[in-house]
């Protein structure tokens, strides 16, 4: 099993359903198909919504927030929610009136599932001039619901565009006293751009809209939605690796929540989710038996559930098996009665896990098929690899080594999609960054040049009597247009180099600096053909899990440092040793004998295992595993890509790994033919051992002493 699996697949799903469950945007997705009438009117409404008068109608302050509280309420009680509705007085002669509580009846209609009704309330409102940001809100909002993530983005981009008009950042909280700023519909349509960020990956983004979030509900003075805006700050500092910004910003958000039961059992959701990053199984509990009482005290019926789904998730991770399927268990009446998708899908996969580790394989598979039905059509790339990495696990420990090598390879090309998407969205950030600044430069110089072009029009009629002051102008313009221009090419000659910095630092890891992934790839694209020539060595940390469950994170950076640093000293000056992933690494050296390697995987195990770790509170001893490989595989030397070199040599670790770990697997020999040979040998690769068809080494790490 990979070093801390489990427990970081706990904390990223945990973190997928803070961004899930709020009213108004507490969009709790309960995903169900779009009727054939739902796909041309979206894209007309799109198309209405942006063409709409810039003003938007302003709401009556009072008759709304006490509809913002019946639509809150119906995101536990729709029905009741609906009943309250109906009793308020109506005023025929007041049209704002009217069209408010149109739009809540819409928006309680959502959270009710009634998707046919608010369809028709959509359709009708869309109709009503001055209401196109409000509109495109409800639309958005629906769409999410019924899964169509794509469309509902383009819909809360149009409601951002409209809404912000009233809503000036330079001015925001004299424009949401003067009811000119919709705070909460602005909020709202924000909050659905960053679930859709955050399912991509592009955590820069993600940032970047809580941040604007944040401050509509700040200048509202609105607890709940300060609550949600600085948990998902914190969530995603988390998701970045800075945990101190995300201590901070979790801080806030439960000093915040004091006083507000709904908003405190949210903010101990996001306390468990930090609490998990940090390995602290009995805080966890704690925390989430808090969350339970104050969502009991607020009658909260979805986040009570959703707590009922963490502590399932938490006992799960702590190896308690019976415990997590008892939870889950109370949870899934209610989420299936709330025609709760997501919050299903989570129950279904934590029952597979459970059922695998007790054994019960056909009961798992089960409950994985019911969990992957749930799944189609979603794009959150971070609770799927999560999941992998659990499913993996939960086979390798149930002794099922077969399905854990399946599940590991689609966890690792769905790991390597999303870095792709993160580097993406960073580089696309810095670039935003970079050339909103240059325009900035250009900006000036514009302006000064316009400036000086004006003053001297004004002036024209003067030139006789002030030649020489013109002359002394004219001067002053050339000089101060060639001190810009100048400048303008300095910014450009440092925004080239930050450029070439980002480039190299990007094939670097930040951790060990050792070359990464990308770097490697590179490596492989410059040489010429398909035919992979070298040695591979591919090395994992034993037991890496329990280092950073007994000892945290800190120590856990601390040991891959270390080992890093051995390895280095261990290769070959031309070896390359790359950072292949969280506690692997990957040397390829490229001319090497066979009986060189060998050696050469010996030392590296005696290096890093020969003697302990110094780490803040002592020593720990660390040892590895090693899968080696040369190629073309001997004897007969057929080609192989890099890619399946690469898979050759994982698969010679996990036979070290099975073997008991401390230890390094060579392939010796492979009697194999043609590709299809190897072919068959790659999909069991025990079986071909167990026959002879591949011939392996075995070299012994170093002993505790």
């Amino acid at each position: 099993m990979r070093g801390g699996a489990l427990q970081g697949g706990w904390h990223v799903r945990q973190l997928a359903f803070a961004l899930v469950f709020w009213p108004a945007a507490l969009l709790a997705a309960a995903p169900n198909p779009v009727n054939s009438a739902s796909s041309p009117s979206a894209t007309t409404t799109a198309t209405t919504a942006a063409s709409q008068p810039p003003a938007e109608l302003r709401l009556e302050p009072v008759l709304e927030a006490q509809l913002l509280r019946l639509v809150w309420r119906a995101y536990d009680r729709p029905e009741e929610a609906l009943r309250s509705l109906q009793q308020l007085p109506s005023e025929p002669a007041n049209p704002s009136h009217a069209l408010q509580l149109r739009f809540a009846e819409a928006r309680i209609a959502v959270f009710g599932a009634d998707f046919v009704k608010a369809q028709a309330l959509a359709t009708e409102l869309d109709a009503v001039p001055g209401f196109a940001g409000h509109a495109a809100l409800l639309r958005a909002e629906l769409l999410e619901r019924q899964g169509q993530h794509k469309q509902a983005v383009e819909f809360a981009h149009t409601a951002v565009t409209i809404l912000e008009r009233g809503c000036p950042a330079d001015d925001l909280r004299a424009s949401v006293a003067s009811n000119a700023c919709d705070f909460r519909a602005m909020w709202a349509a924000l909050r659905i751009l960053e679930r859709q960020q955050h399912r991509q990956g592009a955590l820069p983004f993600v940032e970047a809209t809580a941040k604007r979030a944040l401050a509509l509900a700040e200048a509202g003075d609105s607890t709940l939605l300060q609550v949600f805006s600085l948990g998902g700050l914190a969530r995603t500092s988390q998701a970045q690796q800075q945990v101190e910004a995300a201590r901070r910003w979790l801080v806030r958000a439960l000093q915040t929540a004091q006083g507000d039961p709904v908003a405190m059992a949210h903010a101990k959701i996001y306390e468990s989710a930090q609490a998990a990053q940090q390995g602290n199984p009995k805080l966890q509990l704690k925390v989430l038996e808090e969350g339970l009482v104050f969502a009991q005290q607020a009658d909260a019926v979805r986040v009570l559930t959703r707590i009922q789904v963490s502590l399932a998730d938490t006992y799960l991770h702590q190896g308690q098996p019976e415990q997590a399927l008892k939870w889950a268990y109370q949870a899934l009446p209610v989420t299936l009665q709330l025609q709760d998708l997501d919050a299903e899908r989570s129950l279904r996969h934590n029952l597979g896990i459970a059922y695998i580790l007790l054994r019960k394989f056909d009961q798992a598979r089960q409950q994985m098929a019911r969990a992957e039905a749930l799944r189609q059509g979603k794009a959150d790339q971070s609770q799927r690899l999560a999941e992998l990495r659990e499913e993996g696990e939960a086979w390798a420990a149930a002794g099922q080594s077969k399905k854990a090598i399946e599940v590991y390879h689609a966890e690792r090309k769905l790991n390597a999609e999303l870095q792709a998407n993160y580097r993406a969205a960073a580089l696309k950030q810095l670039q935003i960054k970079y050339d909103s600044e240059r325009k900035q430069s250009v900006l000036e110089l514009l302006a000064r040049d316009n400036a000086l072009k004006d003053r001297q029009l004004t002036n024209r009629s003067l030139v006789t009597q002030v030649g020489v002051a013109v002359a002394a102008l004219l001067l002053l313009s050339l000089l101060l247009t060639t001190v810009m221009v100048r400048r303008v090419r300095a910014a450009n000659k440092r925004l080239k180099a930050n450029e070439a910095l980002l480039r190299a630092q990007s094939e670097r890891d930040p951790l060990t600096d050792l070359a990464n992934r990308r770097h490697f790839l590179g490596v492989m694209a410059a040489k010429p053909g398909e035919r992979f020539s070298g040695a591979l060595l591919m090395i994992d940390i034993d037991h890496f899990k329990h280092v950073n469950d007994e000892h945290g994170h800190a120590v856990g950076d601390v040991v891959i440092c270390e080992v890093a640093r051995r390895i280095s000293h261990a290769v070959r000056q031309d070896d390359l040793v790359v950072r292949w992933g969280g506690e692997e690494f990957l040397i390829y050296a490229a001319d090497v004998t066979l009986e060189r390697l060998g050696q050469l995987a010996e030392r590296i195990l005696q290096t890093v295992g020969g003697s302990p770790v110094l780490v803040p509170k002592g020593q720990l001893r660390v040892t590895a595993s090693i899968g080696f490989a040369q190629f073309p595989l001997p004897p007969t030397g057929l080609a192989l890509h890099w890619e399946q070199a690469v898979n050759w040599a994982d698969m010679a670790l996990y036979c070290a790994k099975a073997k008991g770990r401390n230890r390094a697997m060579g392939i010796q020999s492979v009697l194999a033919e043609d590709s299809k040979d190897l072919s068959q040998i790659e999909a069991d690769f025990d079986a071909a051992c167990s026959a002879a068809r591949v011939s392996l080494s075995e070299v012994r790490g170093p002993q505790a002493g």
